[in-house]
């Protein structure tokens, strides 16, 4: 095992939280991996998705980690030279938390605690108190980001306005007075004093706290600045040197990206990856993290970013032989660095994710049609065909049938997307009887993707969570159902409208109904579905 010695900390952090909970062999099988490439630390990112003492309904059926189980992943960890460290909520960010009644009363608004509120610091003393008797480590990330609203709704009513900088660092105090009882330094997410004194900007390398707030900051603090999205040398710099000038030791969190769909950005994290590893050194950071985070439901599979997680280490190392990194891939994990990269599903380094908006998007409502792409069908049967090749792979052979399968759905759908509205305005029932054929081999192909999805999440992650991809993926099997029936129905006679597709396609993004024929991003099931209510 080669370390990385410049760092005190290098990690990759689990985002534990948004229904995907990694089994402990799972972990198990992650921290080999780092491990062996260098890699001390763990982070798990559970905003509620571990045990704490006297609040029972804390993550209750979300798949939590219990203290034994934490036990069991911190020995194992601890033993392969990685340290686990817990990446916990104590302001906002607790979603699923502040919608079960019991803990309502504790809730300013949204998804944030509040503040004064002495049952908030009971429920803070105990999470500390139950980590601190599962996990070995003596830090703790606190989170403390994105509370947007804080101050805004039942402090409000309570207290009237009040100073939110001045708010946030009163509950910080309180909350690293707490964290001495057991010992803890922290570590927290800085972008709300970047915010507050840049009226919301957090990327703001001229921000200036006043001397008053930056004394305020507790001993035991850290600050963690993290940047997911840039390529910009300057910009990493300019923050850096920020965030210097608020409190000494800053942490640097970057993002491998597994949160915009089922397949990751490989491509896109290891160029920002590239940048941000360079100017954290010249900087003398000595913490870094890598996040991987699982928004909207966590469909992507985080070995996924096997090739940001290997890049990250040799460059780290110092590594700038792009053609050794390839070959040092290919002999620790038995398949190709390039063919990795096809689960990026993407040809280029952006952003973008047409194959989560082309599986959710609904035939007859279209509201994608707009942004797909003419070609799109020919390329994600040509990507379906290139991953096919791998799924034999012992080891990783899963993950690239569930891209292939997903890609051969998407294929099928953009083509469809072109056809059915112009055939039914057209009464072209001729066309009608082709598309009612695909349409029906557009279901197998959905029921294939499915099993191969379920066998993924199965296999890594614990099984709860996996009922809302049942209700997505298995509501989308049900949907095409429902329209082949429907199509069935107009053709023989028995209906005379579709009255969905009467409707026209307008753009999206707010074109009208003009097409932009782009490829875009959009993570929302909700959002890419359906206009109408869906309350989760």
């Amino acid at each position: 095992m080669e370390h990385i010695d410049n760092f005190r900390h290098f990690g990759t952090m689990i985002d534990c939280s948004r229904n995907a909970v990694m089994t402990v062999d799972t972990i198990k099988r992650w921290t080999d991996i780092t491990s062996s490439l260098g890699y001390n630390s763990l982070f798990l990112y559970m905003e509620d998705t571990y045990e704490v003492d006297d609040n029972i309904y804390f993550g209750h059926g979300r798949g939590k980690y219990t203290k034994a189980q934490l036990r069991e992943i911190d020995a194992y960890a601890v033993a392969k030279g990685v340290e686990v460290i817990p990446c916990i909520q104590t302001l906002a960010h607790l979603n699923e938390v502040v919608d079960i009644p019991v803990y309502k009363d504790m809730v300013d608004c949204d998804d944030i605690l509040l503040i004064g509120d002495e049952r908030v610091y009971t429920l803070i003393d105990n999470m500390f108190k139950s980590l601190s008797e599962s996990l070995s480590a003596r830090h703790i990330n606190i989170g403390m980001d994105e509370a947007h609203m804080v101050g805004r709704g039942k402090y409000y009513d309570i207290h009237g306005d009040a100073d939110h900088t001045k708010l946030i660092v009163e509950h910080l105090a309180r909350i690293a007075e707490l964290a001495k009882k057991y010992g803890y330094t922290l570590s927290m997410w800085s972008d709300m004093f970047f915010r507050l004194a840049t009226n919301g900007n957090y990327y703001d390398a001229n921000i200036t706290v006043p001397d008053k707030i930056k004394a305020l900051i507790p001993d035991n603090v850290e600050l963690v600045y993290w940047d997911y999205y840039s390529h910009d040398k300057d910009r990493y710099k300019g923050m850096l040197r920020a965030h210097e000038k608020i409190k000494k030791g800053t942490w640097f969190a970057g993002g491998f990206w597994t949160w915009s769909g089922f397949a990751p950005h490989n491509a896109f994290s290891i160029k920002a990856t590239k940048t941000a590893l360079t100017e954290c050194k010249k900087a003398g950071v000595k913490d870094v993290f890598f996040t991987l985070w699982g928004d909207d439901t966590a469909e992507c599979s985080k070995f996924s970013v096997l090739p940001c997680i290997f890049f990250a280490s040799e460059y780290a190392k110092g590594n700038r032989n792009m053609k050794d990194i390839k070959a040092k891939f290919k002999k620790q994990f038995g398949i190709s660095f390039d063919a990795f990269l096809l689960t990026d599903l993407n040809s280029h380094a952006r952003l973008v994710n047409p194959h989560k908006y082309l599986l959710y998007n609904d035939l007859f409502t279209g509201k994608m049609d707009a942004r797909i792409k003419e070609d799109a069908g020919r390329e994600f049967l040509s990507l379906s065909r290139k991953l096919a090749r791998y799924t034999r792979n012992e080891s990783w052979g899963y993950l690239f049938k569930t891209l292939s399968s997903l890609c051969k759905v998407c294929a099928l759908k953009a083509d469809l997307s072109f056809r059915i509205r112009p055939a039914y305005l057209a009464n072209d029932k001729q066309e009608l009887a082709l598309i009612l054929k695909d349409c029906k081999l557009l279901l197998r192909r959905m029921k294939e993707f499915y099993t191969a999805f379920e066998t993924q999440w199965m296999y890594e992650n614990k099984p709860q969570g996996f009922d809302v991809q049942d209700i997505r993926v298995g509501g989308m099997i049900v949907r095409t159902e429902h329209c082949i029936k429907r199509l069935e129905d107009f053709i023989s006679g028995k209906l005379e409208r579709i009255e969905e597709l009467h409707e026209p396609v307008l753009e999206y993004f707010g074109n009208g109904e003009d097409p932009i024929r782009e490829d875009t991003t959009l993570n929302s099931f909700k959002k890419i579905f359906t206009n109408n209510t869906l309350t989760w």
